[in-house]
């Protein structure tokens, strides 16, 4: 064989193996997916929560009767169990090592702990939580830097767009499935409490353990936080939209909690009677009660008397659909309100602000019908007090509730709800962040006696 020949193999065997190469590079290349790179890209951002908390029971040699309990229930030492909530989130500042979760992951909480892709393991701190928007910020420690996520806009969201969902369902770490947006401004019953407005529906499966983690576009962006399943049928999740956790997010981050937004006005039902007044052919709904002095919805052009009939694209059909609505709004939203004036349709727009401590002292009068002030060495005196702790009630308003039910001047209140209460300082926090409740309980202080009491605010 000649030696031009031999070269001619050679090279024909040389462009074989590079044509192979080149067609496995090529098909390599083409598994690589944009979902594949979006997972790559966010993988390691994407925790796994846990806490454990601990319950009591009742050790009963009979098993659970309440006549054996009334009568040997002293008797038998109550026993713990530990009991374990598991969840995802993903870390949105890794520089500060803050993460992103859903409130109810970390609610009965006792330990947190959160696993990284790479093993690590870290306990969590709780920087703030929101069950209303069901959104909780989480802090871990690390003297080595934390991956962490792109924030995206769920703004512009199409439906029909694919969406990746990472998390932890029943602890399978890193799991990921995808799908697409189904819908979005959907509103879901979270809990016997608490109504989601605005959330993103999606049919990537969102299983338990999801809750918390991030939902993604393609691009690998964080557009939302996935936070429940519909129990009824398979296929439907849905994840809380970026946009609107941002604005929660640098509120927990800031203060610890949400600020509520102030909008400026009051609602009430709409009755037969003012139906019929208003010319309304509506059933049911809201109309606007009171606009107050120099407040957002008198600034926006909103009314007394105006029917409301949506909020952004919410219905507002109730007295309770207009406060589940508007838990939802933070501080500096702009909102569109939908109303009927005079047989009109006419849409507002309504920039909210944070509600004016000096304005509290009016509030707690109107809705409560008290007025207080910080115990100091008058206001022991007068009331012949013997504690620090606690606002005294200095007058209360004739014909309300709390005087019905034999409130008096000197009455020493020590909690608001869940909050506690030493000073005019943290008495004012409450109100402002009680004020659109229509009850709430406070903890009395008379005579060195504790009462709890329920107050009714007015509609």
């Amino acid at each position: 064989m000649s030696d031009l020949k031999i070269q001619i193999k050679i090279k024909s065997f040389i462009c074989l193996l590079l044509f192979i190469c080149t067609v496995q590079f090529s098909f390599a290349h083409d598994r690589k997916t944009v979902v594949v790179e979006a997972v790559e890209k966010v993988g390691a951002s994407v925790v796994n929560i846990s806490s454990e908390y601990e319950i009591r029971k009742q050790n009963h040699p009979f098993g659970f009767n309440p006549l054996f309990d009334n009568f040997f229930g002293d008797f038998f030492e109550p026993r713990t169990q530990k009991r374990a909530n598991l969840g995802s989130g993903v870390i949105i500042d890794g520089e500060r090592g803050y993460i992103l979760t859903n409130a109810h992951v970390i609610e009965k909480r006792a330990t947190i702990k959160v696993l990284l892709q790479d093993e690590r393991q870290f306990e969590a701190q709780i920087v703030g939580a929101d069950p209303d928007s069901d959104l909780a910020v989480l802090k871990i420690l690390s003297k080595n830097g934390l991956p962490s996520v792109a924030m995206g806009n769920s703004d512009d969201i199409l439906i029909g767009e694919t969406v990746i969902a990472i998390g932890n369902p029943f602890g399978f770490s890193n799991t990921v499935t995808t799908g697409v947006i189904s819908a979005v401004h959907r509103s879901l019953k979270f809990d016997q409490r608490n109504i989601l407005h605005d959330l993103i529906q999606t049919d990537a499966s969102i299983n338990p353990g999801n809750s918390g983690g991030p939902l993604l576009n393609i691009n690998g962006d964080l557009i939302g936080i996935n936070t429940a399943i519909y129990s009824k049928a398979q296929g439907i999740g849905f994840a809380i939209p970026i946009n609107k956790a941002k604005r929660i997010v640098d509120d927990l981050i800031s203060y610890g909690h949400v600020i509520q937004a102030w909008l400026g006005f009051g609602v009430q039902e709409l009755d037969p009677r003012t139906a019929n007044y208003l010319d309304l052919k509506a059933s049911s709904g809201v109309i606007v009660a009171q606009v107050e002095n120099g407040g957002p919805a008198g600034q926006a052009g909103l009314e007394t008397g105006d029917f409301v009939l949506a909020i952004n694209k919410d219905k507002v059909n109730s007295h309770a659909a207009f406060q589940a609505i508007t838990k939802g709004i933070t501080a500096g939203d702009t909102i569109e309100i939908k109303i009927i004036r005079a047989g009109k349709t006419k849409k507002l727009k309504l920039k909210t602000s944070v509600f004016p401590e000096n304005k509290v002292p009016d509030l707690v009068w109107r809705t409560m019908g008290l007025t207080l002030q910080d115990i100091d060495k008058t206001s022991k005196n007068s009331y012949r007090s013997q504690t620090n702790q606690g606002v005294v009630i200095s007058a209360v308003r004739k014909n309300s509730y709390l005087s019905s039910v034999g409130v008096e001047p000197g009455d020493i209140i020590l909690q608001v709800d869940e909050h506690p209460i030493s000073s005019m300082k943290d008495f004012t926090k409450a109100a402002i962040k009680t004020r659109l409740k229509q009850s709430l309980v406070i903890l009395l202080k008379r005579h060195g006696q504790l009462y709890h009491l329920t107050v009714k605010k007015p509609h």
